[in-house]
């Protein structure tokens, strides 16, 4: 539906979801040629940080409703910061071997009554007093690097 009007914003939730392989290529392809056509612009929305890569300018990492990180592909995947998008990173299988990744350890927060400060804090390794105390903001670690994180702060 969101490619069949002739918008110039199109919102795309998992457009490959669900799909083998080939057709998710073919859906991206077609997106990415709407866009270059129409000289539109794409609010991708996905858990697949290699076709957030391949897709986007700019990539906002989210962690329970909040954004925790956002820069440009390349950035993000040199020099990831917040613990969050560190550990998304390393819970991406590796085909050249290494083992199961481990995951990201930790409970999740509650959506109905979330935690006072960092929403993260529950799951990270690196957790200090201030993180519950109230939400970081996101602060500029390089040139359109941003990050929500008092790791960053120190």
């Amino acid at each position: 539906m969101a490619i069949s009007s002739p918008r110039n914003l199109i919102l795309a939730d998992e457009p490959g979801t669900s799909l083998d392989v080939t057709i998710q290529d073919q859906i991206h392809r077609l997106l990415n040629e709407i866009v270059e056509k129409r000289n539109a612009s794409i609010i991708l929305i996905t858990h697949s940080l290699g076709v957030a890569r391949e897709m986007t300018d700019r990539i906002y990492v989210m962690y329970a409703g909040t954004i925790v990180e956002t820069a440009t592909p390349e950035v993000l995947f040199k020099n990831p910061v917040h613990p969050y998008t560190k550990g998304l990173l390393a819970s991406v299988p590796k085909i050249s071997g290494g083992g199961i990744a481990k995951g990201i350890p930790g409970k999740l927060p509650s959506y109905l009554n979330p935690p006072s400060g960092c929403r993260f804090q529950l799951r990270c390794e690196q957790e200090s007093p201030i993180c519950s105390e109230k939400p970081p903001q996101l602060f500029e670690i390089e040139k359109d690097h941003l990050v929500a994180c008092y790791l960053t702060q120190r």
